[in-house]
């Protein structure tokens, strides 16, 4: 029940952020779009810097999860990375986009906040590098998904399938010609 609360807490903030901004983030606002008591937020989370603490927290549990499947003996990588450089659900794309909304306010979130999202980020580019043995054309990958990634979180359009498959496939080209 606990994790249920703490969950339900996180989603509140996740909403706030979303909907209102980093400013309109209160204790008070967070534990009454809850449907919890300041008290029982209090349990949770001390403060509201804590609160953004377990959003980065969650994020980066989800980017675990994700690093592992991408590890996984006989995934592609560099097909994984691409293929998932789009949020793979609405609820994703409000996960990151309230950590971004709170980035901009970057007085609410910690060095360890920052140091764990750039280890998020980071992560990336070495299991590209490790899986590609370039770093060149690791960074080309990371790059292109990232660039769409953070398009699809500007809500810009999703590009033309057919000439994204066309750089996907020439990625995965010179990723091919690298390996062997």
């Amino acid at each position: 029940m606990a994790t249920d609360t703490r969950d339900r807490i996180l989603d509140a903030l996740q909403d706030i952020l979303v909907a209102k901004g980093a400013g309109a983030v209160t204790l008070e606002s967070v534990a009454a779009t809850a449907g919890v008591s300041k008290g029982g937020l209090l349990y949770h989370f001390r403060s509201k810097q804590a609160m953004l603490h377990g959003l980065v927290g969650r994020l980066a549990e989800e980017a675990a999860a994700e690093f592992a499947h991408a590890q996984e003996e006989g995934t592609d990588v560099v097909e994984y990375f691409l293929e998932t450089s789009f949020p793979q659900s609405d609820k994703e794309l409000a996960l990151y986009w309230s950590v971004f909304a709170a980035l901009r306010g970057a007085d609410e979130l910690g060095e360890e906040d920052a140091a764990l999202l750039a280890g998020v980020f980071g992560q990336w580019s070495k299991l590209l590098t490790d899986y590609i043995g370039d770093p060149v054309l690791a960074e080309q990958v990371r790059l292109v998904g990232d660039g769409l990634y953070l398009s699809a979180l500007a809500g810009l359009p999703r590009p033309d399938p057919e000439l994204l498959r066309g750089v996907f496939q020439r990625l995965q080209d010179q990723v091919a010609q690298v390996r062997s």
